[in-house]
């Protein structure tokens, strides 16, 4: 595996992403196994998004579930950057232009008042660190073609980030049971789908813990303000434009998607 490799599936990556225009699978670039190379590649797009003028406001965990994880033959999550301009308000219309092939997911965000910059932090030092919590959709897209993605894909392109959306009625953890706290998502008021806070990773809390010492130990550690999407909640589930998307979760109460109308 060479550096020049690892570059080409940073160039290809970013040029969708700048273009619009999906890309055939990365994997394809690499040797079957190879995710400490899709994630340089990450690394290398994150670093010209940085210079660019992109701000990095937290991070985001993808695969937090068993079985999508047994589906892409890895046995642990993956994680993503997110960016100042991925943020939307609750309800706030989507443009086209911000999206390629967005689906959507329901999922706790975490709001950190302290640093987790140790990799020997514990469940304690992440409840100690989250200052509030919020009920959040994120939107998830792919540069690849077709989501026809495996795990090299998804990890490469910033673990398919998109956008995401926060409610705006933040909770303290001392008032919720987020393992036990159900979620309904509708798309214009038709269940598209449900869950509940144990399907990630077991406890939304521990999807935190897994990243905050993940990201520790790959130098960018998580710091206070930061938000953390912590995965999703229930399946994740196909977007129409024109779509208004609410997702309800219990304890924190609901946020809302709004996709522009018309054809992309």
């Amino acid at each position: 595996m060479t550096d020049e490799t690892v570059n080409r599936v940073a160039d290809t990556i970013f040029e969708a992403h700048r273009s619009g225009a999906p890309c055939a699978p990365v994997r394809d670039l690499l040797p079957a196994g190879a995710l400490a190379q899709a994630y340089a590649a990450q690394e290398i797009n994150t670093r010209r998004w940085l210079s660019a003028g992109r701000r990095l406001v937290g991070r985001k965990i993808g695969l937090t579930s068993l079985a999508v994880q047994r589906q892409l033959g890895v046995d642990q999550p993956d994680y993503g950057m997110l960016f100042d301009d991925m943020c939307i308000p609750d309800g706030w219309e989507i443009g086209h232009e911000r999206l390629i092939q967005p689906k959507v997911e329901a999922e706790v965000a975490f709001v950190l008042g302290r640093d987790l910059d140790d990799e020997t932090i514990t469940i304690a030092d992440v409840i100690r660190a989250v200052e509030f919590t919020l009920p959040s959709i994120e939107i998830v897209d792919s540069r690849i073609a077709d989501w026809k993605i495996g795990i090299l894909d998804t990890i490469a392109d910033n673990a398919s980030s998109g956008l995401y959306v926060l409610g705006g009625s933040p909770k303290k953890l001392a008032d919720l049971d987020l393992r036990m706290a159900g979620m309904v998502m509708e798309s214009n008021g038709e269940p598209i789908s449900v869950g509940v806070g144990a399907a990630c990773l077991g406890d939304p809390l521990s999807a935190v813990w897994w990243l905050a010492r993940t990201m520790a130990r790959v130098g960018r550690p998580l710091k206070a303000g930061d938000t953390v999407m912590s995965g999703a909640l229930g399946p994740m589930a196909p977007v129409r434009w024109g779509d208004v998307v609410e997702a309800r979760i219990a304890g924190l109460g609901s946020v809302r998607a709004a996709f522009a109308g018309g054809k992309a």
